[in-house]
């Protein structure tokens, strides 16, 4: 199947904010709200629990036109028949996760930097993942945050999607968006929130204002 990559809003998961529900649920729900493309983040879990997960997801939102993009990992990316894989600066340079999973694929790079949203890595990504935009306690292992204005230099210097990761939520997504985001990726107010689906239809309708009021098309 065919799938469009929309960077508009993507649901990150991290299973340690669901309080209890099945991640499947939640990420149902989200589907239903309105996320156009779901990471799976899996960080501790072994490999074939991993995959297992992904090809579960997968599935499921193949059924919805949603592609499943793997945090980290091409080759749970690849033996899942996940539509991508998202990189960060010390995993798998991303013209060799691309030469792995196809031409096709959908490859997200994080940058912490300009420096490295105008390297080599970036080049062969699909899209760029701004991070994080502000400090977050679900990503701890990031550099300085961008900032709004560091958002800004950085729409300025590239032609790449940009996806702004940390700190995001339905009271300052629209200022992410207006500073030259093109989507918006979130973990903890989806995955966290007591109705994913309210949650993910409130983000959406940023997104979708945002672009109406730019003219621009997913």
């Amino acid at each position: 199947m065919t799938l469009r990559f929309d960077p508009g809003l993507m649901l990150v998961t991290d299973r340690r904010l669901a309080g209890g529900r099945l991640l499947e649920d939640i990420v149902d729900a989200a589907v239903r709200g309105g996320v156009t493309a779901v990471q799976l983040r899996e960080k501790d879990a072994p490999t074939r629990e991993v995959v297992e997960i992904a090809r579960r997801l997968r599935v499921r939102l193949e059924r919805a036109g949603v592609p499943l993009i793997v945090d980290d990992r091409a080759d749970v990316a690849l033996a899942a028949g996940a539509a991508g894989v998202h990189l960060g600066q010390d995993d798998l340079p991303a013209a060799d996760a691309r030469r792995l999973l196809g031409p096709g694929a959908f490859i997200g790079l994080s940058v912490e930097n300009l420096g490295q949203a105008a390297g080599q890595d970036a080049k062969a990504a699909t899209y760029l993942g701004v991070s994080p935009v502000f400090a977050t306690p679900t990503k701890t292992d990031t550099k300085a945050p961008w900032g709004l204005d560091g958002l800004r230099r950085l729409r300025a210097r590239t032609d790449k999607a940009l996806v702004a990761i940390g700190g995001i939520q339905a009271g300052n997504a629209a200022e992410v968006l207006a500073a030259g985001a093109d989507g918006l990726a979130v973990v903890s107010a989806i995955m966290a929130a007591p109705d994913p689906e309210a949650a993910a239809r409130s983000l959406r309708e940023i997104v979708d204002r945002a672009r109406g009021a730019a003219g621009r098309r997913p």
